[in-house]
């Protein structure tokens, strides 16, 4: 009986298999590394793991290449609409609200009125002798009058309230969380500011006065409302103050 030959030839073939099995293993565990990515994409896109040819592969890994590029895209469309947004709201010559976006800022203080009970008024402003400086120095002068009186109003209030230009020398406030008389005496140090706060064109030093009305918004009413009571308000002081001389 020729053992040793016919062990040997065994042990020979058995080495044989366990290599090539091995080695099988290795280049398995390597293709499997390899196409993780792919098979992540194939996972997401419903594709069968049988059918990750390396062309199938290469495929889904371009598609996934193309949806993060128009996932990235469409982030930018969005920044690029919020934007647009808030140029929308903003006023065409000062860095405040429009009249549009203003009114919808009563709204919302409105809205908190009535559902938290949380008080909240609106201030009107109109600045007085602002046609004089428009006659006298042009209306270059008028609209420096104007940004000075803008640039005030937002340095003096809070994050949490909002100013607006809601006609031609008019501005608004909406102050949250603050009643009446908190309102009253808000607008009067802010009235005293822009009186005491001169501004300068061409190298002229130039004041304008304002008056203002204030009123508590309330349940039950609209933000147009609201505006016309603060505007009346506004109107009764000036005629007042016309009485009287200072105006």
């Amino acid at each position: 009986m020729r053992i040793g030959p016919y062990n040997q030839t065994r042990s020979t073939a058995k080495t044989s298999r366990t290599d090539k099995a091995s080695s099988g293993s290795v280049t398995q565990q390597a293709y499997v590394s390899s196409s993780a990515p792919a098979q992540d994409a194939a996972s997401i896109m419903g594709v069968p793991e049988a059918e990750l040819t390396p062309n199938v592969q290469r495929a889904l890994m371009s598609l996934m290449g193309e949806v993060d590029q128009l996932r990235k895209e469409t982030e930018r469309l969005r920044s690029r609409m919020r934007d647009l947004e808030a140029l929308a709201d903003r006023d065409v010559l000062l860095p405040v609200l429009n009249r549009r976006a203003f009114l919808r800022e009563v709204s919302r203080a409105l809205a908190l009125a009535e559902r938290h009970d949380a008080p909240s008024a609106i201030v009107y402003i109109d600045l007085n002798g602002f046609k004089d400086i428009n006659d006298r120095y042009g209306h270059a002068a008028g609209d420096a009058a104007l940004e000075h009186v803008s640039a005030l109003l937002s340095a003096h209030v809070r994050e949490t309230d909002a100013v607006g230009r809601i006609g031609g020398d008019e501005f608004g406030l909406v102050l949250t969380l603050t009643g009446l008389e908190g309102a009253e005496r808000k607008a009067e140090e802010l009235v005293d500011r822009i009186a005491n706060t001169p501004f300068s064109h061409n190298g002229t030093e130039l004041t304008v006065g304002a008056a203002w009305g204030a009123y508590a918004l309330q349940s039950g009413h609209n933000a147009e409302d609201a505006m016309a009571e603060a505007d009346a308000a506004m109107y009764a002081r000036k005629q007042s103050m016309k009485s009287a001389g200072r105006a």
